[in-house]
């Protein structure tokens, strides 16, 4: 498969510097919803600037702006897989769904029917998020009326908490729980990689356990090392489609500082690359990178690794669309 069509390209660094321009997601032509080429793209990044379902430090709303600005030092071809995504796939930005940042229900209103949207045109969503809540109504928007997807969760923290404050809160605590009651994700085929750092109690894990959810924690991830628990991971995920997503806390706050709810304890940058990297051959039809906040980071270099895990994130999906 072969993608030609130089309007899908992202424009070089060689004939205009990274740092002019205006700052679309890896330098890549922006298409919105009413652009005449909408139809043609294939892989569409996205991004979801809300943290209204934070349940401490917010920032993350802030996260599409600045993992754009960062991917614009990003070139066209991965150096260790060989992977050249824009020359196999037709791939654009396509821009921000707006959200209600006062109203939490609105907005997931708002991005599941976005998501349903470019679903229907048969278009795979690349996420920048925001906080994890948002993976929820992107899900809801893929999934609807379809077989549910497998999951590869990366992250610190399961977020299959029940809902907080004593009512029906959703929060950036529990889209997970919520999907697998919808029936969105098949937890049968579902693993979390990652989790440490203190807890409530143990209510997600009796939720997992009772569901069939796979849990490694950091502490098993490290004993194990990232080759076996990644084969393992491919082996639950099996051949069906699958989503991806990948909390920035799931690294060290040592490496990624810029978000909310940090951990210690967690992998550096390289190991957090590689992870990716021991997923090929999986069958990613989306994924997302959320939980980036800016503020937290004055030099910005967890958006920067941001980005970089976005790129890894587009090979993997432009590798399964390749089949």
């Amino acid at each position: 498969m072969t993608q030609t069509d130089p309007f899908f390209r992202p424009v070089s660094g060689m004939d205009l510097p990274r740092f002019a321009g205006v700052a679309t997601f890896m330098r890549l032509p922006h298409v919105g919803p009413d652009h005449p080429r909408l139809a043609e793209v294939e892989i569409g990044i996205v991004g979801l600037p809300f943290d209204g379902a934070v349940s401490n430090r917010p920032g993350a709303r802030h996260g599409p702006r600045a993992l754009r600005d960062a991917s614009t030092m990003l070139r066209a071809q991965n150096g260790a897989t060989g992977v050249r995504p824009f020359d196999a796939v037709a791939c654009a930005d396509l821009g921000d769904v707006g959200p209600n940042p006062v109203d939490v229900m609105d907005t997931l209103e708002r991005f599941e029917a976005f998501y349903a949207g470019i679903a229907a045109r048969g278009i795979r969503p690349l996420t920048a998020g925001g906080d994890h809540l948002c993976t929820l109504p992107v899900l809801r928007g893929l999934v609807k009326g379809k077989a549910p997807l497998g999951l590869i969760h990366f992250d610190s923290h399961t977020d299959l908490y029940p809902v907080y404050f004593g009512g029906k809160v959703l929060t950036h605590g529990n889209p997970f729980r919520v999907a697998v009651e919808e029936g969105l994700l098949d937890p049968a085929r579902m693993i979390q990689i990652g989790i440490r750092g203190t807890t409530y109690d143990n209510a997600d894990v009796d939720f997992a356990r009772a569901h069939g959810i796979r849990i490694v924690r950091a502490e098993e991830l490290f004993a194990r090392g990232i080759p076996d628990v990644m084969a393992e991971a491919r082996e639950i995920a099996g051949e069906g489609e699958t989503y991806l997503s990948y909390d920035i806390d799931f690294v060290d706050p040592s490496v990624a500082p810029g978000t909310g709810t940090p951990e210690w304890g967690g992998p550096i940058a390289r190991e957090a690359i590689e992870v990716l990297r021991a997923l090929r051959g999986v069958n990613i039809v989306a994924a997302d990178l959320v939980e980036v906040s800016p503020p937290f980071d004055a030099a910005g270099n967890t958006a920067w690794l941001g980005a970089s895990l976005m790129f890894e994130l587009l090979c993997l999906m432009v590798e399964a669309k390749a089949g």
